[in-house]
């Protein structure tokens, strides 16, 4: 049996490398005792094993393990939000690199496009899934003509559904026939069937954004890697909601 320690390093050194800050706005951090150890303030010169140590940033889990990646992409349509399709068809797992693995977070319907996060680590999938989180999610739909303010109320309060009533959304008409509309669930094809209720089938819906998590320079197809602050921002503003 092996008795070699784990691997354990200064905690500055940690934390500029994964993007955090430079070393010495980290030294700022841990004197203002904003970086936690395992629930306790850490202090300069501090080692950790960032395979088994837990360490915060104002409260707020950083995640340190180089084997976790994180990618933000921008569905296109006709593309499957799954990690393999046994009929064959393009799934999302084959716009980014093979390895590692990784899984979609939530789902968008095929022939709706926008941000989806994919991701190896289960932990966050959890968290951003699990109804209790409440993250919203924020569309843009098109449909045939302008929707009337009646329609619109109906969207705010909460459309009776076959598995339920909505929770209230946050809607607004940018322009005739273009609206966006904000939620919090995750119900299956959801924003389409709340049109469909008020007898405006969606032609078009595109998500455009998750939590606080938006990127307009993403075209359809593109991704990009998250970095360590994209991720603490985001959870930062999930725990302040």
């Amino acid at each position: 049996m092996s008795t070699e320690r784990p691997t354990e390093e200064k905690l500055q050194k940690v934390l500029a490398g994964i993007g955090l800050a430079s070393r010495r706005v980290v030294e700022g951090y841990i004197l203002d005792e904003r970086i936690t150890v395992n629930g306790e303030i850490a202090h300069i010169g501090q080692r950790v094993n960032r395979d088994k140590d837990d360490l915060s940033f104002d409260g707020v889990p950083l995640r340190v393990n180089p084997e976790l990646v994180y990618y933000l992409l921008h569905k296109p349509k006709g593309v499957i939000s799954t990690a393999n399709d046994p009929q064959g068809r393009r799934t999302v797992n084959d716009l980014v690199p093979a390895e590692p693995r990784v899984y979609p977070v939530g789902r968008l319907d095929k022939d709706t496009e926008g941000l989806l996060l994919i991701t190896n680590d289960g932990d966050l999938t959890y968290r951003l899934t699990h109804p209790s989180q409440g993250v919203e999610k924020e569309y843009l739909a098109e449909v045939s003509q302008k929707v009337s303010r009646g329609s619109l109320r109906r969207l705010r309060e909460g459309i009776e559904l076959e598995d339920g009533l909505t929770s209230p959304a946050r809607v607004s008409q940018i322009q005739d026939g273009i609206i966006k509309i904000v939620i919090h669930e995750g119900r299956n094809r959801q924003v389409r069937r709340m049109f469909q209720a008020i007898g405006h089938p969606v032609k078009r819906l595109i998500r455009t954004r998750i939590g606080n998590m938006v990127d307009l320079t993403l075209q359809s197809g593109q991704w990009r890697q998250l970095n360590t602050l994209d991720l603490l921002h985001f959870e930062i503003d999930q725990v302040t909601e």
